[in-house]
């Protein structure tokens, strides 16, 4: 189709186009050149017909610079739905108030590109039309030279450049891998982006099943957490809970809450638009209480602040850059909350991953800068990177677990092991309890890391009665416990210094089918495991012996009637 049927040149100048819509046969597409080059041929006309309104008594419509930069001299413009019909360069007009520059991608074809401009996705996204009779998305594409999108987008109107003429663009398509790349103010002519995508093997899970999941939750903000067992404290800037979920299905979780079209809230911006944190600032000077997160300000720039290392106190914050450049030493950054800090001398950019939560291998993630996942839900195979940088490698959680039991009647024990029965001294009790109210038990030796951090021990009691102690925590060689009276006799008898203790790894009625503990996996570590059963199905008492490894253990209850 030429171009003069699609454009028409009134006399105030207005080029405007004729022709039919994005995705119907006969849209027309045209190179900014041949835009040129046809109000050139109107202008050398002896007069003007029809809409045409060009001659050689006018003024001269365009400027060439290259065959991709045009500039359409006063009073002659196009407006944003020419412009859509215009690619390969820029347009320049009204005396260089208003431009559009020339976007080209560098791709597969069908991908579906988005453009983040001046913090908010455009909304029309047009070059993303499928063209009449095409099976892929994508104007001006041209497969041979691995070009997917040719198109034009404004970035200066009324005499400003939008957003210093920035603008980021991205690929978030549910099962595919997502992309992005940066434009950090655009030149006259075409610039480019290098967006493709791929199947995602990792993210093959329907949709509809991973947006219908209500176990997986966040907490958002300055969190710390002590990933590696090593009890100091890293921080991140969110607290990822799996529920009963997969390493891999939070992977995907967080690609749906990211993905194209996804209009949920994370850390208090849409969906589509979080990439995670992009820069760490050290402050100084505040004032006022900031939220958790929230938008913040400066001269010449905003932002989302995803994190501050305290709401009334902070050194630090962590921000996903909006709009505009980072804030210079001493610049004020103020909140939406009117809470100010002042920039710190040091801002510094950090890489954000794609999709943000990082990268899956199908059973574990490799975390992005930052994003804190709960301890307990990651295992040896996981890293994660504290708000430092730092690779954190969380320990091996293994499980020990006792299968064919009666729920409701079987009393189950596991317990260290020795010459095959229990190791009733495992430890041995440090200080004598004999009073009431007792809520600590020292040790004469340091607890195993492999010790589950919360269950039950039992200690030896002077009447040679093994009390069972329910802890809720340990450190160095104490086991903060449930309150007990040793000030008595029977289970509330006295304990004296150096008396046997032991952990009771599973110590508890069966309440399902199978009891399992969890511990850090250190060394291999031998079990004694009794399971009894005098009630309405009595069973002869089973005894036996297992190894908590590597990969954890097992060990399976053999029910033999006593009758």
């Amino acid at each position: 189709m030429a171009i003069a049927n699609d454009f028409s040149v009134a006399v105030n100048g207005d080029i405007r186009y004729t022709g039919t819509a994005h995705g119907v046969a006969a849209a027309g597409y045209y190179t900014v050149i041949e835009l040129h080059r046809f109000l050139q041929d109107l202008a050398d006309d002896a007069s003007s017909s029809g809409d045409d309104l060009l001659d050689i008594t006018g003024s001269t419509p365009s400027d060439r610079s290259t065959d991709n930069i045009i500039t359409l001299n006063s009073p002659y413009n196009i407006d944003d739905t020419a412009a859509e019909h215009l690619y390969d360069g820029s347009i320049i007009q009204a005396g260089g108030n208003t431009i559009y520059d020339g976007i080209v991608n560098f791709g597969n074809e069908g991908i579906h590109i988005e453009i983040l401009q001046n913090g908010a996705l455009i909304s029309n996204d047009f070059w993303n039309s499928t063209p009449n009779g095409e099976s892929e998305k994508g104007l001006n594409r041209n497969a041979l030279a691995g070009i997917s999108h040719r198109f034009m987008v404004k970035t200066r109107t009324s005499g400003a450049d939008i957003d210093g003429r920035r603008m980021i663009g991205m690929n978030r398509e549910f099962g595919k891998t997502y992309g992005e790349f940066s434009i950090n103010g655009t030149s006259r002519g075409n610039n480019v982006l290098a967006l493709s995508d791929s199947t995602d093997l990792n993210n093959q899970t329907a949709s509809g099943t991973i947006g219908a999941l209500s176990d997986i939750s966040n907490t958002a903000g300055y969190r710390t957490m002590d990933v590696d067992n090593n009890s100091v404290n890293e921080a991140y800037y969110s607290e990822w809970d799996l529920g009963a979920n997969s390493m891999n299905t939070l992977y995907e979780y967080t690609k749906y809450l990211s993905r194209r079209g996804e209009t949920t809230t994370l850390y208090g911006l849409q969906g589509q638009v979080f990439r995670g944190i992009t820069h760490e600032i050290n402050i100084d000077n505040p004032t006022g209480t900031f939220a958790a997160f929230e938008a913040v300000s400066w001269t010449g720039g905003t932002a989302q602040m995803l994190a501050i290392d305290s709401t009334t106190a902070g050194t630090k914050m962590w921000i996903q850059l909006l709009t505009g450049t980072t804030p210079a030493d001493g610049v004020t950054i103020t909140g939406a909350s009117t809470a100010t800090a002042d920039v710190d001398a040091t801002v510094t950019e950090r890489t954000i991953s794609l999709p943000f939560i990082g990268a899956s291998t199908g059973s574990a993630i490799i975390g992005a800068y930052g994003l804190g996942i709960e301890a307990g839900d990651l295992s040896a195979t996981d890293k994660v990177f504290d708000l430092t940088n730092s690779q954190i490698t969380p320990p091996n959680n293994v499980s020990f677990l006792v299968t064919g039991l009666v729920s409701g009647e079987d009393r189950v024990l596991v317990a260290p092991e020795s010459g095959g029965g229990i190791d009733t001294t495992q430890f041995t009790v440090n200080g004598t309890l004999n009073s009431a109210g007792v809520t600590s038990v020292v040790m004469n030796t340091t607890i195993p890391s492999d010790t589950p951090s919360t269950g039950t021990i039992r200690v030896l009691n002077d009447e040679g009665l093994y009390v069972r102690l329910v802890y809720s925590s340990y450190t160095g060689s104490t086991f903060t416990v449930t309150s007990h009276d040793f000030n008595g006799t029977g289970q509330d008898d006295s304990v004296t210094t150096g008396n046997g203790a032991f952990i009771s790894y599973i110590d508890e009625l069966a309440s399902n089918t199978s009891a399992s503990f969890t511990g850090i996996y250190s060394s291999d570590r031998s079990l004694f495991v009794r399971v009894r059963d005098g009630g309405g199905s009595p069973i002869k008492t089973f005894e036996t012996t297992g190894t908590l490894g590597a990969s954890g253990g097992s060990a399976t209850a053999i029910r033999t009637t006593d009758s």
